[in-house]
């Protein structure tokens, strides 16, 4: 690998046939979704579409347009089997003869779209466990995140970014505007053991439970020795808080509220996949009893609490809640 290869060698060289196909598709999707993201104000495709998805909430035409994109170049890919989204209640089959399934947040952040804030799309790639020929099944999809061959993000920023792993390390490729082709421009990113920063949204702190209130008090908390307090930032956008920790070290939270057990995340295709890569990088990611890439998921829309970032600081935050829990 070297700084400059274009995303289609990469996964020439790096990945295997069937998978790289669907990346490359996938890659092909998102810089449409990019080009859609810069231009949103110009192509009447801000605001509501007067529906909601399955989890009740009020989709966004943007959402919808880019889960449709993400559908049709993944069934352009003849490798993706199935595919399983925020937008869609059920899987839908691409292609029978696939051998791969994808899980994915076609457009996290979506509350951010018109304040032109970091917004990305999220995925996981599964090797589906039906037998090729049919419609993909439930099985194929609620896989454990220890089993996940590919995950990443597409971050439509400053600039657009793939983040990326395929089992070995995390990379990250750069869109170039002036040919419309990613080119590797972050290589062995790896996630600071120590970081500086939480996110959390922080206007819940009544929510939260008491080690959790505790674990916030620390952060914020003068110690020159430790070099606190910590910044708070909270982009309120999980794709945009999580990039930024990945590459300066950091603590992103979104807990369960005091008394659940559940967060508000979803575990299949926002809590694997970033975990997936986070672990990839170097750190850590739970929902505050269990490793997240051990978490078994019984549904497609399940939700998950969620501690993810820097190793020190998500042991630390453990520290606090367990603390509580013992007395």
């Amino acid at each position: 690998m070297r700084k400059g290869m274009k995303f289609e060698e990469f996964v020439t060289e790096n990945a295997e046939v069937e998978l790289g196909k669907l990346l490359l598709s996938l890659a092909e999707g998102c810089k449409v979704i990019s080009h859609m993201v810069n231009n949103a104000g110009l192509l009447d495709v801000l605001g509501a579409n007067d529906t909601t998805n399955v989890q009740g909430e009020e989709v966004q035409k943007l959402d919808d347009l880019t889960n449709k994109i993400l559908m049709d170049y993944l069934k352009a890919s003849e490798t993706c089997a199935g595919y399983v989204s925020e937008e869609n209640e059920h899987q839908v089959t691409l292609n029978a003869n696939g051998i791969f399934t994808v899980a994915a947040d076609p457009l996290d952040g979506s509350s951010n779209i018109e304040v032109a804030a970091p917004i990305g799309t999220i995925f996981a790639v599964n090797e589906r466990l039906s037998p090729k020929g049919v419609e993909v099944e439930d099985r194929d999809f609620l896989q454990k995140g220890t089993v996940t061959k590919a995950a990443g993000y597409f971050i439509y920023g400053s600039s657009t970014i793939l983040v990326m792993s395929i089992g070995y390390g995390v990379i990250g490729f750069t869109l170039n505007t002036a040919d419309n082709e990613f080119y590797l421009s972050h290589l062995n990113i790896t996630i600071p053991a120590k970081g500086k920063t939480y996110s959390i949204n922080q206007g819940n702190v009544e929510k939260f439970d008491d080690g959790l209130k505790n674990f916030l008090t620390h952060c914020a908390t003068i110690d020159k020795e430790t070099s606190r307090p910590y910044s708070l930032r909270y982009i309120g956008s999980m794709i945009g808080d999580i990039h930024r920790n990945l590459l300066k070290g950091g603590i992103f939270i979104y807990p369960a509220n005091k008394g659940e057990t559940k967060g508000k995340l979803r575990l299949l295709y926002e809590c694997i996949p970033m975990s997936y890569i986070t672990e990839q990088a170097g750190g850590e990611a739970t929902d505050g009893n269990q490793r997240i890439l051990e978490l078994q998921p019984t549904g497609y829309h399940e939700r998950s609490a969620i501690f993810i970032g820097s190793k020190n600081m998500v042991q630390t935050a453990m520290g606090f809640l367990h603390a509580m829990v013992k007395q």
